[in-house]
């Protein structure tokens, strides 16, 4: 008798390194997912969940370390977009691949105490980012002045308004807006200045609020990771140069050269951000990069409320040149 065989591909176990902040996903039940792009070093996976972030990047050693990445020391099998895939209970099934999830890394360390005034020193050396991809952009000098100012108001109206702003995986407006968060959480909270700190609260929420429908999938899952301070080494390496703990000019070098304009734009973030930390902890801070003369503008026209009532972050109005009383 005759026993017909299908050759069966031999499935691949390794072992991987994951972000914590994928931990929720990758720790669930498992779900279906599919391959949402490609590239040399790695695939993003598009996890069907409701969980956040819901794009896992899937990598090996030679990629940028994104805060959403399970590191793999093997190489990943060939896979095309629209690919089937699967993830959870620890375990990311991709092709003839078994990852099994065994270490965790934090994408988020913190940096321990700060004083504002050893920040306005090192912020003195950030220098304007090259060619970042929204340079002149009115939305982005109002974020930066509402946030320099305590404006509640202008900084969510900005940061509504620069959600998905820009073109490729991750939107240059997005990519500010990682920067500026990631900073006022970590050097925020480093510092003491708790107003930044409830400012990075309102613009967490603000950006992250059905992100998935206003921006690419993958941009989504990374302002949700940085709502939380979540950000790549690079970014990570800068907040550590401001704050003294290692060198700030290459760290800048390594970020400035992520993407065609991602670096930039996570920098320019970073400055804002840099900026308003030492103005709302009350620290002389050094010249913005980008400022809107916000007392020329008729607020009705950049905000689009009947009563445009300026509010600093103390909840007090602000005076007239747009400080705390």
């Amino acid at each position: 008798m005759t026993v017909g065989t299908h050759a069966r591909r031999a499935r691949v176990r390794v072992t991987g390194a994951a972000s914590v902040a994928v931990r929720p996903v990758l720790e669930a039940q498992r779900r279906p997912a599919r391959v949402l792009a490609v590239f040399p070093q790695g695939v993003y996976l598009e996890v069907r969940t409701d969980l956040e972030p819901s794009v896992i990047a899937v990598i090996t050693g030679e990629a940028v370390r994104l805060p959403n990445s399970v590191l793999l020391a093997a190489h990943l099998p060939p896979v095309t977009v629209g690919d089937d895939a699967s993830v959870g209970d620890r375990v990311i099934e991709l092709g003839p691949l078994t990852l099994g999830v065994r270490r965790w890394w934090d994408p988020a360390p913190p940096l321990g105490p700060l004083d504002a005034a050893t920040l306005a020193g090192a912020a003195a050396l950030l220098d304007d980012p090259p060619n970042p991809g929204l340079a002149g952009n009115g939305t982005v000098g109002l974020l930066a002045s509402s946030c320099a100012d305590g404006w509640l108001l202008g900084a969510v109206t900005a940061a509504e308004q620069l959600v998905g702003l820009g073109p490729g995986l991750t939107p240059s407006g997005d990519d500010v807006l990682a920067g500026l968060l990631v900073t006022l959480r970590h050097l925020g909270t480093a510092t003491g200045a708790e107003r930044a700190v409830r400012l990075a609260g309102w613009l967490a929420a603000t950006v992250t609020y059905d992100a998935r429908t206003r921006t690419t999938p993958i941009s989504a899952t990374l302002l949700h990771c940085a709502a939380h301070g979540a950000a790549s080494p690079e970014v990570t390496a800068v907040l550590r140069g401001l704050a003294g703990r290692q060198a700030l000019r290459p760290a800048l070098r390594r970020l400035h050269r992520l993407g065609h304009t991602s670096g930039s734009d996570l920098a320019h973030g970073i400055a804002i951000g840099v900026t308003a930390i030492l103005a709302l902890s009350g620290t002389q801070p050094p010249e913005p990069n980008a400022t809107v003369d916000l007392e020329s503008r008729e607020p009705n026209a950049t905000i689009g409320l009947e009563s445009p009532e300026r509010t600093t972050m103390s909840g007090a109005p602000a005076t007239a040149s747009g400080g705390m009383p």
